[in-house]
């Protein structure tokens, strides 16, 4: 049992759900406790490296930082937090799970307006079947629309609700520390402001005390060996491959030789040959590491997450990292269409490259797999849900790959003889006048209501049980028929038998029946016909989707026809036609508009959607096969 603490470290995770202000708030931390210094240029959300963290506005990768702080109650020298900033969305749950085991307490940033959402209540459970303590920071107090005794009362619902089977004693569980905080201001209180007004602090010295008070010091016995567990990896281009460990028991030295236990069981002995600690947002050189640190080291080249690195002498392995199943899955493939490699230099289309990239993927993300399938040039990859997998698309895109995705699908299972899919939790927050639309569109999809409230200000919320692949493709329609006012939240729930057959879209496809460029002439007898997705000049190829059809049915057109001349032509004749700009997809509405027939072709420049045969005489006698069937 732990006999010894250390009173200079404090481990934390900061967790909410999308967009409540956790970032933000750790960006509050780092300037008051000085670790950017004087830098007056660094930017906003400065833990959000990422291009695409920047673009979306969300963070992705679970990431750590390390402030030093030595204000009231401090210990002698100052006390060192280590913050891990993870990802809301509940597509990245593998990066949450992954940063709470290498932290002692979770700090709970729910916003003083929505109030507990679905990844809330996912990234609680996590932390409650841990038994670790909470604390809970009611967020954005200065907004409008700020209800904070409402919200209290909801997360407190929401913890009587999940207590259930961890084991926890109830009033021990809801005896936690409540503050009241603005990230964007930089303010924390102990005491409640009104609705819409700032904490009456001018710092967050009150969120600091509080965290020195709640958060256990890392406990350790002193009498074990080493024993550290990997929990994330990073690169450096002069060091290799970085292991991201917590040092649990022991100490951990540079140049020291410990011993290295596999997932397969076996161990082998290796040299550490640097040793990293983080301070604010860069990683220095340190001569060892002990009971709590979270340390980034190099020298192995193969070690991957779940791993232990123990004593050479007495190596005794910690338990792995176990992660939720994946509901989601899609193929990944080379690019076989007519205009794979043409567009970019440079691009790689092969399929042993795919491979490797995708096995590189492997490596680093603990919740994603990928499985064999008939093809050789074409694999599966299972991960949360669809944002998690058109991220990893859009990273291979940006890294100049070809490809051929596939629609997602579900992971099923066979739970007693029976079928069973995955069922999510979607919660919805949109003005009263919508429901009579939102029900309409979620009764197709299978969904079940399950709660609704209307908290009186013209805006209901409403919390359904909807199968996975009911929710493929509900975005796009869910922001078009609220007229873009309506916001969704869905996060994984579990397993239900199967409901049947979902038919969600029911527009066909335009498809072209040869290969060409587009013209303007074309367009101007096809648009009423539907909504097209290709302007003039565009290059386009035979089985290649070109628009939505305004009927059920697919229908193939010649979007490449020119316009004749005559011998009586002249140029006062020509008729001017007004051109319908086209509707333009980003990847994840393609990967939603896909039917089951129908797939993505991805290249760095262009998405493009097209049937999975191209032949138009091979696709109708296989759709005649299907209907006899």
């Amino acid at each position: 049992m732990p006999t010894q603490t250390r009173d200079d470290l404090r481990n934390v995770a900061i967790v909410a759900h999308v967009d409540h202000g956790k970032t933000t708030l750790v960006d509050a931390m780092l300037w008051q406790t000085g670790s950017f210094g004087d830098h007056a240029h660094v930017d906003d959300r400065a833990m959000d490296s990422n291009d695409l963290e920047r673009e979306k506005g969300i963070t992705i990768l679970a990431k750590n930082t390390a402030v030093r702080y030595s204000g009231p109650g401090a210990p002698d020298g100052g006390v060192t937090f280590n913050i891990i900033d993870t990802p809301g969305h509940a597509d990245f749950g593998g990066e949450v799970e992954r940063g709470l085991s290498m932290v002692d307490a979770i700090a709970l940033l729910v916003d003083a307006s929505e109030g507990p959402l679905p990844q809330t209540r996912f990234v609680l459970r996590k932390a409650l079947q841990a038994k670790m303590p909470v604390i809970l920071v009611v967020n954005k107090t200065d907004r409008p629309d700020a209800r904070i005794s409402e919200v209290v009362d909801e997360t407190y619902e929401l913890f009587m609700d999940l207590l259930d089977g961890t084991g926890l004693d109830p009033d021990t569980a809801l005896d936690f520390p409540i503050i009241y905080a603005s990230g964007r201001a930089g303010r924390a209180s102990l005491k409640r402001p009104e609705n819409g007004e700032l904490p009456d602090s001018e710092n967050l010295e009150p969120l600091f005390q509080v965290l020195l008070d709640t958060v256990p010091a890392p406990s350790y016995d002193d009498k074990m060996p080493l024993q550290a567990h990997v929990t994330n990896l990073d690169a450096s281009p002069f060091l290799g491959r970085l292991a991201l460990c917590r040092v649990h028991n022991g100490t951990l030295r540079k140049g020291q030789q410990v011993a290295w236990c596999k997932h397969d069981g076996t161990i082998s002995r290796v040299k550490i040959t640097e040793l990293l600690i983080t301070k604010a947002l860069t990683r220095e050189p340190a001569e060892e590491a002990g009971p709590g640190d979270i340390v980034a080291i190099a020298g192995i080249p193969d070690i991957t997450i779940g791993e232990t690195l123990a004593d050479a002498e007495n190596p005794i392995p910690l338990p792995l990292i176990t992660v939720d199943e994946p509901a989601i899955s899609m193929t990944i493939g080379a690019n076989s269409s007519p205009l794979a490699g043409r567009t970019t230099k440079g691009t790689k289309v092969t399929a042993r490259l795919i491979k490797d990239r995708l096995d590189r993927e492997l490596i680093g993300n603990v919740s994603m797999r990928v499985l064999n399938t008939e093809r050789p040039d074409t694999w599966e990859v299972q991960g949360r849900g669809e944002l998690a997998l058109a991220i990893l698309v859009e990273t291979m895109r940006r890294e100049m790959f070809e490809l051929t995705v596939g629609k997602p699908q579900v992971v099923t299972r066979v739970i007693d003889g029976k079928v069973h899919e995955p069922f999510e939790r979607l919660t919805i927050d949109a003005p009263e006048e919508y429901m009579g639309a939102i029900t309409q569109l979620l009764a197709v999809r299978a969904g079940r209501m399950e709660q609704m409230s209307n908290h009186g200000t013209g805006w209901i919320r409403m919390e359904w049980a909807v199968p996975s692949r009911g929710l493929i493709g509900f975005r796009t329609e869910f922001l078009t028929d609220t007229r873009g006012t309506g916001i969704s939240h869905a996060t994984f729930e579990g397993y239900e038998p199967w409901v049947g057959e979902l038919r969600t879209r029911p527009s066909g496809s335009l498809v072209a029946d040869r290969a060409g460029v587009v013209t303007g002439f074309a367009i101007t007898n096809l648009q009423e016909r539907g909504t097209l997705f290709v302007e003039p000049t565009a290059p386009v190829y035979e089985g290649m989707i070109v628009g939505e059809n305004s009927r059920a049915d697919d229908m193939d057109v010649n979007i490449t026809k020119e316009k004749k001349l005559t011998n009586m032509r002249q140029s006062t004749s020509d008729n001017f036609e007004r051109l319908v700009p086209p509707r333009k997809l980003s990847l994840e509405q393609c990967l939603e508009f896909c039917r089951d027939d129908e797939c993505v072709e991805v290249t760095p420049d262009a998405v493009r959607i097209r049937k999975v045969v191209l032949d138009q005489v091979a696709r109708g006698r296989s759709t005649a096969r299907a209907k006899r069937a």
